[in-house]
């Protein structure tokens, strides 16, 4: 497990990074908040660990920032902040998780854990070569070109996007279009179908790829 901890107090953060040594859990640092950001670009890890108040850049613009390009590592945000009104806003900028300062560095590892093992649904673009989609802005293009999507098409691309590169089952899908109760006929390879008229048809390289006996997943030219 590798984690970023962006954290100005130096005290604090070097306590940090010696307790998550101790739990065998890689840490990478940084002390102002545009450090933060480019470590965060430029590098994978599995949870940030965010402070609210940073220099150079707050917590919550970094968040924001890292949500706006699509990077959906789960955020942990820190701060003596304890307000509705204050995690109300990181909520809104694209944190995952909330720990107020002090905390039990048991807890600190035991919440960064949890959100290791997932995603973050707070991303406002989903990214897979040149696909994209704007959920803020309700858009989404291949190679620059609109798509002009049906609601259940949206869905469809939503639901294989963040899954990218992994499978996503026939059931999953089912699921994520109409809940516990899907349609009797085949309308899931309706929906597919006029999906990859949009999203594969027009362009040399396929991006959505039938995995038999499994499901469905999107992936690059390189995946």
């Amino acid at each position: 497990m590798n984690v970023l901890l962006v954290e100005d107090d130096r005290d604090l953060a070097a306590s940090v990074a010696d307790y998550l040594a101790l739990e065998a859990i890689e840490c990478d640092h940084a002390y102002n908040g545009l450090a933060g950001l480019n470590l965060a670009c430029d590098n994978h890890y599995d949870v940030i660990l965010l402070d609210l108040m940073l220099p150079r850049m707050s917590g919550l613009s970094v968040c924001e920032t890292l949500r706006e390009r699509g990077i959906d590592t789960p955020i942990l945000m820190l701060t003596a902040r304890d307000t509705l009104a204050d995690k109300i806003a990181g909520f809104r900028a694209g944190t995952d998780d909330y720990l107020v300062k002090p905390f039990a560095m048991e807890e600190l590892t035991i919440r960064a854990r949890a959100l290791s093992r997932r995603r973050s649904g707070q991303i406002q673009k989903l990214t897979v070569a040149d696909l994209s989609m704007d959920l803020k802005l309700k858009q989404a293009n291949r190679a620059g070109q609109p798509l002009n999507l049906t609601p259940t098409g949206w869905t469809l691309l939503e639901t294989l996007l963040r899954a990218s590169p992994d499978v996503v089952s026939r059931a999953s899908l089912c699921e994520a279009l109409w809940g516990d109760a899907p349609p009797d006929t085949d309308s899931l390879k309706v929906h597919l179908y006029k999906l990859r008229q949009q999203v594969d048809k027009p362009f040399a390289h396929t991006l959505i790829q039938t995995v038999s006996g499994h499901g469905f997943a999107l992936r690059g030219p390189d995946e």
